[in-house]
Order: structure tokens, then sequence, then C-alpha cells
């Protein structure tokens, strides 16, 4: 019994990673075919996970994520924020810059952490909560990027704010999670900002993994 409720349970979970890839909904048939289990036991997940919300069917059958996983995604976040901190603040020393840690939702990057430098004379008040589109700062691109399976940094100057250069680099090997790691600062940064960064979000997924 504990073996076969072990496997409903993974079943339900890769159900749920495959309608949070972003490609939109699925009929049961599809999602059957996706996971390759049969229908019957697809219709029997999918009727326990709409029970608690965390599924949806739109007027065409279609599978969706259900509002029951925000609940879940607003647990994460102080969790992330908090095993964030000490990978952060020990790159914005380094750097002398401000360090955030961004996460995707949707087509916007969301900050969910900042650590400002405490030697610096002036440094970018880059506040958490902070949203911007996917599309615009090193932050957002490194996400696309790591989408797209790259692993690279970026280094963006003006786009989100006039005169502030950002670099950033995707926070890889954690299939749950879309995230980057970055700096942000007016002045000039060293070449070995790109690095500093590379290494910090390696460093954060170590400890989420």
């Amino acid at each position: 019994m504990a073996a076969e409720s072990a496997q409903t349970l993974e079943r339900g979970l890769r159900l749920l990673r495959l309608l949070a890839d972003g490609k939109g909904g699925r009929t049961p048939t599809e999602l059957s075919a996706e996971l390759s289990l049969s229908r019957p036991v697809v219709y029997r997940l999918l009727t326990t996970l709409m029970n608690e919300g965390f599924v949806r069917r739109d007027a065409e059958g279609r599978v969706h994520l259900g509002f029951g996983v925000l609940v879940l995604a607003q647990a994460v976040q102080p969790l992330l924020r908090a095993a964030a901190l000490p990978t952060l603040r020990r790159l914005a020393e380094a750097v002398g810059a401000t360090a955030h840690l961004t996460v995707a939702e949707g087509d916007d990057g969301l900050a969910v952490a900042v650590v400002e430098p405490s030697w610096t004379d002036m440094h970018v008040a880059y506040r958490e909560g902070a949203r911007h589109p996917l599309t615009k700062g090193a932050a957002g691109q490194a996400i696309l990027a790591l989408r797209e399976g790259r692993d690279d940094y970026f280094v963006t100057e003006g786009q989100l704010q006039e005169g502030a250069r950002g670099v950033a680099a995707p926070v890889t090997g954690l299939p749950w999670l879309e995230a980057s790691v970055g700096v942000v600062t007016f002045g000039p940064l060293e070449e070995s900002t790109g690095p500093r960064v590379v290494a910090a979000a390696a460093e954060l997924s170590a400890a989420l993994g």
C-alpha cells in the first residue's frame, strides 16, 4: 500500500510539473500520452487534484493548473528568500553592488530577495517585490536563457533604470525553479563580476538542491 501511494504521488507531481511548463493546457488524452499513463489513471489523478484545487478544466475540457498552487507558491517565496540571503550577502559585499534573486512569474521577473552592499558610498536601491518583463534587464534575460538550456551570464545597461548596469546568471539544475542571481549598480563593474555571479548562482542551486 505504501509503495502504491508513493507511485500515485509521484505521478501526480509529474502531472503538475507538466502543466507548469508554460505551454498551456492539455486534454486528458494528451496528458495520458505525455506521461505514458493510461487514461483511467490520468482521470483518477485529475479528479483528486481538481478536488484539492490544484488543477482545473476549461470550457473546452483542457486541463490547467488551478489556483490552489498559488497558496504553495506564496509559501515557497519566504523559503527562497531565507535560503538566498547568505549567498546574496556575500556577492553584494564582494562586488560592491546590490545583489538580487529574481524568479519567473509568467512573462515577468519578480525580485524575491535583495541585499545591498554595506561599504559602498552609493548603490542602486532595488526593492523586493519589484517586477519587470523578462525581456528587459539581465535578470530576465538570464531566465529566458535558462528556458533555452543555456547557463551563460548576461550584461545589460540602462534597460530598467537609466545609467544602471546589471549582470545576472541563471540558477540551473532545479527543474521546479526558474530564477536568476544578479547584481545591479551605477558604477563600473570589474571583469570578475560575471564569474562571481555565476558562482553565486551555482552556490544557491546547491543549497536548494
